[in-house]
């Protein structure tokens, strides 16, 4: 196995919920055509949305660059002059 292979699979993780929100997830599921990872998948990238959290390391050195006051369009205020 490459390390690009290993690195392209999905990784898993083992999540818990209440009977009552599986169940409901699962109707959901049936009701859209779509699977409960595809929601899952929705719904945690809505969540990162939410709170500004990049989902790819393009986003992530997009959004560090932003942060900089270098990269402003904003001339830097001049003091004494």
């Amino acid at each position: 196995m490459t390390l690009t292979s290993y690195k392209a699979r999905p990784r898993r993780k083992i999540i818990g919920f209440s009977p009552e929100i599986l169940q409901a997830l699962e109707l959901l599921a049936r009701d859209s055509g779509r699977s409960v990872q595809s929601l899952a998948d929705e719904a945690f990238g809505d969540l990162l949305g939410k709170y500004h959290r990049p989902t790819s390391l393009k986003d992530a050195l997009r959004e560090s660059t932003r942060r900089l006051p270098a990269n402003d369009d904003v001339p830097p205020e001049r003091h004494g002059t």
